[in-house]
């Protein structure tokens, strides 16, 4: 898929988080998004900034990079934002991206696209000012929103599962009003698909580059990765801590259990204390880490989308034990792909039994990563809805 020589075709690319480095879920996906239209298009691109952090786009025409208000991140300052969104019914970071219509309108006059993408839900109000500059219209949708505010409200103790009720519901209004703007909309698998309000909605799933299997000494250990402050990977760790890794201490004293991504303050307070919980912190390779443990937990309440941590875990050798809202969308067949455990004893039986029969759920997981899950299989889609 290269771009033809001369070729005069324009696309605009709208993501409100950086690209690069390829870090977290959602970097992922839209750098494989933005790398495809690099191959069959003169992109240009708007991004927003925070804290004057660089903005790479390599291989864009030009760049317009919108700076974000400083937004403190402590959990006071976190709790006033939501109390104050709970009660203006504007939900999170859909107002954090907010407000920048004038910029982005006096910097598209005189352009005209192709097509232009806009990643993430969060920017979608943004259709009304690209709309006469663009030809075709097309919304990445991660994740549903209403969705994942409903099942984080679902896993969130009472009264914090209030305001994420409020979210939910001003959600769904949202998508009702916002998601018709679009001429295409993406979501990331047939699950999510069925959820949107829109005419034309395709199935575009999460995806990894392709990774050779890690050959390296597996520890005496399972791992948990991911953006750890992320309000499903919270929920996720501290069921596991006090309801399901006790469990499997019991039974196996040696076990480690790891805690691998960034922001790993906001898990801190939930394993504080756990005996043979580790938190090694952002790591520069998920995949290689994952290879070093015996088996991948996934133990999620919450979410919408699929888990990249599955897919990673798929890559690494590591056979799966997730839950059934953890597996979402995959397409796995549980006891072949992975393990479904949805209860405290059944999920840490089945950690064990990942453990003592680890094979056909390596080879089989990594067999589907192969075939379904590589950025190179994932663009091939993208080329088949002529983006």
């Amino acid at each position: 898929m290269t771009k033809p020589a001369g070729s005069s075709s324009r696309a605009l690319f709208l993501t409100p988080e950086a690209l690069y480095p390829k870090i977290g879920g959602g970097a992922l996906r839209a750098a494989s998004i933005f790398e495809y239209l690099l191959t069959r298009h003169q992109v240009d691109v708007i991004a927003f900034r925070e804290d004057a952090r660089e903005v790479q786009t390599p291989g864009a025409s030009e760049t317009l990079v919108l700076d974000l208000p400083h937004h403190a991140r402590h959990a006071l300052a976190r709790g006033h934002r939501n109390l104050r969104r709970s009660v203006t019914g504007r939900p999170p970071l859909l107002d954090r991206y907010s407000g920048f219509d004038r910029q982005i309108a006096q910097w598209l006059k005189g352009r005209h696209y192709d097509v232009a993408v806009v990643e993430h839900f969060w920017c979608a109000p943004y259709a009304a000012v690209l709309r006469p500059h663009v030809r075709r219209l097309v919304l990445d949708l991660h994740n549903i929103e209403s969705t994942l505010q409903a099942t984080t409200a679902a896993a969130s103790r009472w009264p914090l599962s209030l305001p994420f009720r409020r979210f939910a519901e001003a959600y769904r209004k949202l998508e009702a009003r916002w998601l018709p703007a679009f001429d295409d909309v993406l979501a990331a698998s047939g699950a999510d698909a069925s959820r949107v309000p829109a005419e034309r909605v395709s199935v575009y799933p999460n995806t990894i580059p392709y990774a050779e299997k890690p050959h390296v000494k597996r520890d005496h250990a399972i791992a948990f990765t991911g953006n750890l402050e992320y309000d499903p990977n919270v929920s996720a760790v501290r069921w596991f801590a006090s309801e399901i890794w006790p469990r499997i201490r019991r039974a196996d004293p040696t076990l480690e259990w790891r805690l691998i991504g960034r922001n790993a303050h906001a898990i801190a307070k939930h394993v504080r204390g756990v005996e043979g919980a580790v938190i090694v912190g952002e790591v520069a390779d998920a995949i290689h880490e994952l290879a070093k443990a015996k088996a991948a937990v996934v133990p999620l309440l919450a979410g919408s989308g699929t888990r990249f941590k599955i897919l990673e875990a798929w890559a690494a050798g590591a056979p799966v034990v997730s839950t059934t809202i953890g597996a979402e969308g995959l397409g796995a067949v549980p006891g072949h792909h992975l393990l479904i455990a949805n209860e405290p004893q059944s999920f840490a039986e089945a950690v064990h039994e990942a453990l003592r029969r680890p094979a056909p759920l390596i080879r089989h997981g990594r067999e589907l990563y192969e075939e379904r899950y590589t950025t190179e299989s994932g663009q091939r889609l993208l080329e088949a809805l002529g983006l």
